[in-house]
This record gives C-alpha cells, structure tokens and sequence, in this order.
C-alpha cells in the first residue's frame, strides 16, 4: 500500500555537504536505493534556504525500507549518511478535506 510520507534531514556542519548528498541520491546506486523504498517519478525535493537540510514529499510503498534510510540504516546509503547527515525525521501526511 501507498503511503506518503513527508522526510526532513538536517545536514551535519560544514561545507559541501548539499553536493555530496545530491550527487549519490542523483548516481544510479542511489536511484536503485530510492527505487527500492518509494516512487521516485512521484518524488517532491525540496532544499532549506540556507542549504543545511533537505525536504522530501515521498510516495512510499515499503515502509520499513524508508525508516532503514532515513535512520541510517540502509547499507547502501549508510556511508553518505554518515558523513553528511546530522538527522532525519519522517511523517506520514494525510490529506484534510476543507
């Protein structure tokens, strides 16, 4: 089942650290990772205006997958995250009828 979720991580200090994270999340390693958790078509990115984190709108169709990345988890991801990443938190959005 489809769920959307709404992921937003904090960069650790320092320089650099938005390009290094974009470069794996954009490489083929890093869109099979995506591929693996989420619609990645579907995928809403976003950047914090100072650049120190990011913001994504995902489609997820394995939830447990996508706790795995974005807690660190996720083997493939883990050394970029452990270098770039100072934390990510994830929440499930649900539409409010108005």
């Amino acid at each position: 089942m489809e769920k959307k979720m709404l992921a937003i991580g904090k960069f650790k200090e320092g320089d650099g650290n938005l390009e290094k994270f974009m470069k794996f999340f954009q490489s083929d390693e890093g869109m099979e990772m995506r591929k693996s958790v989420a619609y990645v078509e579907k995928t809403i990115a976003g950047i914090l205006p100072d650049k120190s984190g990011i913001m994504f709108k995902v489609h997820v169709y394995n939830e447990q997958g996508m706790k795995d990345l974005v807690s660190g988890r996720n083997p493939v991801m883990k050394p970029v995250y452990d270098e770039v990443i100072d934390h990510i938190k994830l929440y499930e959005l649900t539409e409010v009828d108005i």
